[in-house]
């Protein structure tokens, strides 16, 4: 169970990193530039989605593992970061 943990948060982390990039690569120029803002609602609703499933994951492992607030401060804050997911996810591999 406790790898089966780590490995959900491993996936959902790489899903709401790329949706993240996908945001701010296609779907927000694609508004700005393109004047289709139906990319921003359709890939930010998913990419909201995913960030929810992705604290859960976190609060899920961070219970079972018992991390320390500082890995999980560091985990949240990859989040925000783009590419942050992918850095953190090489981080816990290890």
């Amino acid at each position: 169970m406790l790898q089966r943990s780590l490995n959900l948060l491993r996936y959902v982390g790489w899903a709401e990193g790329t949706s993240f990039l996908v945001l701010l690569l296609i779907a927000m120029p694609l508004k700005y530039f393109f004047h289709t803002p139906q990319a921003v609602l359709f890939v930010g609703m998913a990419h909201g989605a995913l960030f929810v499933l992705y604290l859960l994951s976190l609060a899920w492992v961070t219970f079972l593992h018992r991390w320390s607030m500082l890995r999980v401060l560091l985990a949240f804050l990859a989040a925000f970061i783009p590419f942050g997911p992918f850095l953190f996810d090489r981080r816990i591999r290890k």
